[in-house]
Formats: structure tokens, C-alpha cells, sequence
């Protein structure tokens, strides 16, 4: 009694088909996968943010230029 079988829920997709129309549905899927993908972007964005807030960048020493060093002839 509590199962449904494969025509009810053929049944139960005609009539949302009927009901809202294949356009309005396309338009849902079409949004749903865009919001799917900015999260999965956002996700790994959050992951490289993490990651690099845990690295300490370099820090050069106090007094330190940075360059080429060349010893002039005299």
C-alpha cells in the first residue's frame, strides 16, 4: 500500500507536465544546475581561500634589499 510503481509516478510527470508546461520546466532545470555549479565553484573557491590563509607568505628579513648583487671593479 505505501509503494508506488512505475506508472504512478509516469502518471504523477504527465500531469506536472501538463500542468506548468515543458518551457517553464526547461527554465527550472536550466536554473537549478546553474545554482548547482556556483556552489561547487564556491565550494573550491573556499578550499584555494582556506588553503592559502594557512600558508604564511614569504617575509624577507629586515634590511634586506632584494636584487642582483654585483661587485663593481676598482
Amino acid at each position: 500500500m505505501g509503494s508506488f510503481s512505475i506508472w504512478h509516478w509516469l502518471i504523477v510527470l504527465l500531469i506536472v507536465v501538463m500542468v506548468f508546461g515543458t518551457k517553464k520546466l526547461r527554465g527550472v532545470g536550466k536554473d537549478l544546475g546553474g545554482a548547482v555549479n556556483d556552489f561547487k565553484s564556491g565550494m573550491k573557491g573556499g578550499e584555494e581561500a582556506a588553503k592559502g590563509a594557512t600558508e604564511a607568505p614569504p617575509v624577507a628579513a629586515p634590511n634586506v634589499i632584494e636584487g642582483e648583487a654585483r661587485r663593481d671593479k676598482v
